[in-house]
């Protein structure tokens, strides 16, 4: 299950330097008092007030690392750093949110969790990345679709280009959240720390040289990485290609995108460490430059109170945390337009999270959803039910073919429609009396209509609908997959280590976990 690419330009800061960037900012609790006033230079947004949020003491953090050449303010990088980069200039325009990790830190302080998302899972994408109706693409391009598609709208309108800038980031922030919560199972996002493509290098500057691990020795000529086995030192223009790495000419080595990923997930393991042992910390000169990349590469909610973070920043940075890579089911290419995409199965995505974040108490058996009630709908017998699915969701029409069957009626066929937000019920002669009573029953109202069979309904599924209450009480929860079994909450197997060797390395299909602390020896 080997997955390919020959795209030369990988951009570098596709990182998970938010994560390090977020603990910088806050520091220890002392830091934060000392330099509280520094941090007022950070660009804070409301992109995501209105979204759901946790109940209690829990916090959800969404990190965004994106791939635009720009700093926070739009503005062009100084050309040194493109030079450093290696990743074009400001010529090269790109939004996507191309490392993604929900950040989970529970209300009772026990170790939190840090959940990695594959940048290229094939997912639906929030309506306003795809013009206010429903489309599917890899989850990182919520951002960058919604973000031009709102730069493009008020253009005309908003004459400052930073104001333009800034209200076109708000859309992206508030698609990418949106987006991510729906594919994790409507997990809440309470606050977002976004960073761009400038950070990680700046960052990596001031606190090198940074210790990492390899199990084999690497070379990549794309990304320039040229590694030794086992512990070595890397500056920071080792550390682009450490983190940006994603082949290798051994090919028994199986380098996936989820390994670079992994390798992201274990500089920033190495570099908090560095951090907490170097002095960084507690020295006033290192510590404002820091801050400064903050200010000028950072973007965080205006919900996220920093200074309440700070009194659990020190437990993160020593091993507080434990982080996973969330696994694919099988490499493919998007039917659109050919790219390589990651192909998942959303009702095992959100099995997995929901253990991760509510993990089963100790001793607790495990227990299964029982399957949904039956209760035949009126006068269903002998009506024809047929299902267009424009939900977006995969095998969705298949499912309610089958669940409506056991309701009553007569299983017909289910097809895939035009993507599309809203849904009709239309029904042919004799059928009125079904329709009724099945479109009571999921908040639709019953149209009659001379191009539906006699005896026949048809019923079109939009996004809205597929994601309702309603349909889920009327024949249980359908996820994404084409699946017909019903969901089981059984947790699902334990993850395998992101640092073992050889057979027992992670495969794709494998839910990886890496340990917070020390120096992780990864692929």
């Amino acid at each position: 299950m080997r997955r390919r690419r020959n795209r030369k330009a990988a951009v570098a800061g596709r990182t998970l330097i938010a994560l390090v960037s977020t603990l910088v900012l806050v520091g220890t609790g002392a830091a934060w008092r000392v330099y509280d006033h520094a941090i007022k230079g950070v660009t804070t947004s409301d992109a995501i007030s209105d979204g759901p949020k946790s109940v209690g003491q829990e916090q959800n953090i969404l990190v965004m690392g994106l791939d635009s050449r720009l700093d926070e303010h739009g503005n062009p990088l100084p050309q040194d750093m493109y030079n450093a980069l290696h990743a074009g200039d400001d010529s090269v325009v790109g939004m996507n949110s191309n490392v993604l990790m929900l950040i989970h830190i529970p209300g009772d302080g026990s170790k939190s969790t840090a959940i990695s998302i594959p940048r290229d899972d094939y997912v639906t994408l929030d309506p306003a990345s795809c013009g206010g109706d429903i489309c599917k693409g890899k989850i990182k391009e919520a951002y960058g679709r919604a973000y031009f598609a709102a730069k493009q709208k008020y253009e005309g309108t908003i004459k400052s280009p930073e104001a333009l800038d800034a209200k076109a980031r708000d859309a992206g922030r508030k698609a990418e959240a949106s987006t991510v919560t729906k594919f994790l199972g409507d997990v809440p996002i309470d606050h977002f720390v976004e960073v761009t493509l400038a950070a990680f290098f700046q960052v990596a500057q001031a606190v090198q040289p940074i210790t990492v691990c390899l199990n084999e020795r690497t070379q990549d000529k794309f990304s320039g990485a040229d590694f030794v086995k086992g512990p070595q030192q890397i500056n920071a223009s080792q550390a682009m290609a450490f983190v940006r790495q994603r082949r290798d000419p051994d090919e028994s080595l199986n380098f996936t995108d989820l390994d670079r990923t992994r390798r992201q997930q274990a500089f920033i393991v190495s570099l908090a460490s560095k951090l907490q042992s170097s002095g960084t910390m507690s020295s006033p000169g290192k510590l404002m430059n820091l801050l400064g990349v903050a200010q000028q590469n950072m973007a965080v909610d205006s919900g996220l109170d920093l200074g309440k973070f700070a009194a659990q920043a020190s437990s993160l940075m020593s091993g507080g945390l434990t982080l996973f890579t969330l696994p694919v089911d099988d490499f493919g290419n998007d039917p659109s337009n050919g790219e390589a995409i990651n192909i998942v199965d959303t009702d095992k995505i959100h099995a997995y999270v929901k253990n991760l974040l509510n993990p089963p108490k100790p001793g607790a058996a495990a227990t299964t959803t029982a399957p949904p009630t039956t209760t035949a709908i009126g006068s269903a017998a002998g009506i024809v039910l047929n299902v267009v699915n424009s939900s977006g969701k995969n095998g969705l029409g298949g499912s309610l073919e089958k669940a409506l069957a056991d309701r009553g009626f007569t299983q017909g066929e289910a097809i895939t429609g035009t993507a599309r937000s809203s849904s009709t019920l239309l029904y042919g002669s004799g059928a009125e009396q079904a329709a009724t009573a099945l479109a009571g029953q999921l908040g639709l109202t019953a149209t009659k209509s001379s191009s539906i069979s006699s005896q026949s309904i048809q019923l079109t599924v939009g996004t809205e609908l597929a994601g309702s209450d309603s349909l889920t009480k009327l024949v249980g929860a359908i996820g994404d997959g084409s699946s017909e079994t019903p969901t089981s909450t059984t947790p699902p197997p334990p993850p395998v280590s992101a640092t073992n060797l050889g057979a027992k390395a992670p495969a794709p299909t494998d839910l990886s976990s890496m340990n917070g602390s020390g120096v992780p020896c990864v692929k």
